[in-house]
């Protein structure tokens, strides 16, 4: 029995046998990473404003939405971990890069347990990755709300991203906006080909691209 089917069966076995809140897959064990940066203003247009998130007070582009483990099919969450979660300063120290430290908190909660690394070593590796992508510069200059086609996205973060092919990234959309990019990564942060599930590219080519201000 392979390797993957063992895990699943074991996760399937522990979904009926423990309670719903403590379901999830054991944490460490996964393929590779996505890195997921969301477009601010989309963010606070579609959900932000209406909780009056401090978020949508600042002038953001790129925030750090997550650094997510990821399957080559799928992915876990909430995975069962014995190390201590992040303080209340250690989160909040993220909230240069990620708009909050609430944020920081439920992706922790979420996704950074099934890393299998402490909790400051995850914050790190997240903020390094967020580091490691350079993000266009044209898009924090806008002069207004423009429509684009969310290829023209893409091809920007591969222009200046040396070596980032279009199998590794992808842009996603809501509500005809842009949403997303996400950038599939290895565990040493290395550009590598996204699972067939991730690699969804937005087909839209009059995306709304809100601006900043």
């Amino acid at each position: 029995m392979s390797k993957r089917l063992v895990r699943a069966v074991t996760v399937a076995i522990a979904a009926l046998t423990t309670p719903a809140w403590a379901d999830g897959e054991p944490a460490g064990d996964f393929d590779y990473y996505v890195l997921s940066l969301s477009w601010s203003p989309t963010w606070c247009a579609l959900e932000g404003d209406a909780r009056n998130s401090a978020q949508c007070d600042r002038e953001l582009g790129w925030v750090l939405h997550g650094l997510w483990p990821q399957y080559e099919s799928g992915w876990p969450s909430y995975c069962h971990s014995p190390v201590r979660d992040p303080s209340r300063r250690q989160t909040e120290a993220m909230e240069d890069i990620m708009g909050t430290d609430g944020a920081a908190w439920y992706q922790w909660k979420k996704h950074g347990r099934c890393s299998g690394l402490e909790a400051q070593e995850f914050l790190d590796l997240s903020r390094a990755a967020y580091d490691k992508i350079k993000r266009p510069s044209a898009f924090m200059k806008l002069p207004r709300d423009i429509k684009v086609p969310a290829s023209v996205i893409e091809d920007a973060f591969m222009s200046v991203n040396d070596g980032l092919d279009a199998n590794e990234i992808t842009v996603t959309c809501r509500d005809y906006r842009i949403q997303e990019v996400r950038i599939c990564l290895t565990p040493d942060l290395e550009p590598r080909k996204c699972g067939a599930d991730t690699i969804r590219d937005c087909t839209l080519t009059d995306a709304l691209l809100a601006d900043i201000e």
